[in-house]
């Protein structure tokens, strides 16, 4: 297997801009990073089962290819497009009426199972990289728990940046949300073009 490229294509995919690392940042900048490790985990963890789906599944999923490719652009698509909304539309931090971060962990996980980016970029790169050189039941955990680990880790550095300027982001929340917002649409508009 040619790690170069695996770690490589592995590390793009998981710290360039996807829904997974702007909602990571918006908690980050929301909750701090200590209440938005919870998302993190969660993307890990969702990300974890989508890689073992990917490998489990992959050859099941050669053949029905383009109508889930098809599906999952579409459900993906608005979902981001949702997010977007959510995120132009929120407002501060109000302690009492945020009970939704008791669920953000399995949120996070859900999350996964609808990201086309993770999806699709984890498909190619399991049929890239890892089928080809290995097929044991230990082998395709281990790069699942691997690859899944990097996702946690992009997230959690996009969360920590969040955090970091939580003060400067707090002041220009409307064009943060507005531009994270458009980042979202912009996302969605270039899955849907594929």
């Amino acid at each position: 297997m040619p790690v170069f490229s695996f770690l490589l294509y592995v590390f793009v995919t998981s710290f360039t801009p996807g829904p997974n690392n702007i909602m990571g940042m918006i908690f980050g900048n929301k909750y701090g990073v200590k209440k938005s490790v919870r998302f993190c985990l969660g993307v890990g963890t969702g990300y974890f089962f989508v890689m073992l789906a990917c490998c489990y599944l992959n050859l099941f999923l050669q053949d029905i290819m383009p109508n889930v490719q098809f599906a999952m652009t579409i459900l993906g698509g608005l979902y981001m497009l949702y997010l977007a909304y959510k995120i132009i539309t929120s407002k501060g931090i109000d302690e009492k009426k945020d009970k939704k971060q008791d669920h953000i962990y399995f949120t996070a996980i859900l999350l996964q199972f609808i990201n086309p980016k993770g999806i699709l970029s984890g498909i190619t790169l399991i049929t890239t990289f890892i089928l080809p050189y290995y097929h044991t039941n230990m082998a395709l955990i281990w790069f699942s728990a691997l690859i899944a680990l990097f996702g946690f880790l992009a997230t959690f550095s996009w969360s920590l940046f969040g955090s970091v300027f939580q003060t400067f982001l707090t002041k220009y929340r409307k064009p943060f949300n507005i531009v994270m917002a458009l980042s979202l649409v912009y996302i969605s508009i270039t899955i849907f073009m594929e």
